[in-house]
């Protein structure tokens, strides 16, 4: 039995927010359905092979569930690693685009290049160039 694990966040301004991770990330519109007041019912973006959904924060059950960083002392209780090629180059778009860098690009013991940083509404991304489901 195999399964994906697609990563799925809200945000408050979902839809600057959806052209800010195109920009800084990379990520392009797979589906994008707006709610009808200004928000977004769901969104999929897609970098690759990879894929997030997200929406608009509400205070759904869904939502209930759920708090943004802002909102627990900007802590976070998981977050998305994604594979790049080339965390260096990913790295500097991210900062071209604001993202507030939290860990600088680094060799990791076990392989790779990692770095992490903050999106505007403080969820935390790490992006590396180690990618274990490669075969060595």
């Amino acid at each position: 039995m195999g399964g994906t694990i697609i990563p799925t966040m809200r945000y408050r301004d979902a839809p600057a927010m959806i052209d800010w991770l195109c920009d800084a990330f990379g990520f392009e519109r797979h589906l994008v359905v707006e709610d009808g007041n200004g928000g977004i019912a769901h969104a999929q973006l897609v970098c690759g092979d990879a894929m997030i959904m997200l929406g608009s924060h509400k205070e759904d059950d869904f939502g209930k569930l759920m708090a943004l960083p802002s909102e627990i002392g900007n802590r976070e209780t998981q977050c998305p690693y994604m594979v790049v090629d080339d965390a260096d180059a990913h790295h500097t778009r991210a900062i071209a685009a604001g993202a507030k860098i939290i860990m600088a690009p680094e060799d990791q013991d076990y392989g790779g290049r990692l770095y992490s940083c903050r999106d505007p509404e403080g969820h935390i991304w790490n992006f590396g160039s180690y990618d274990p489901w490669a075969r060595n």
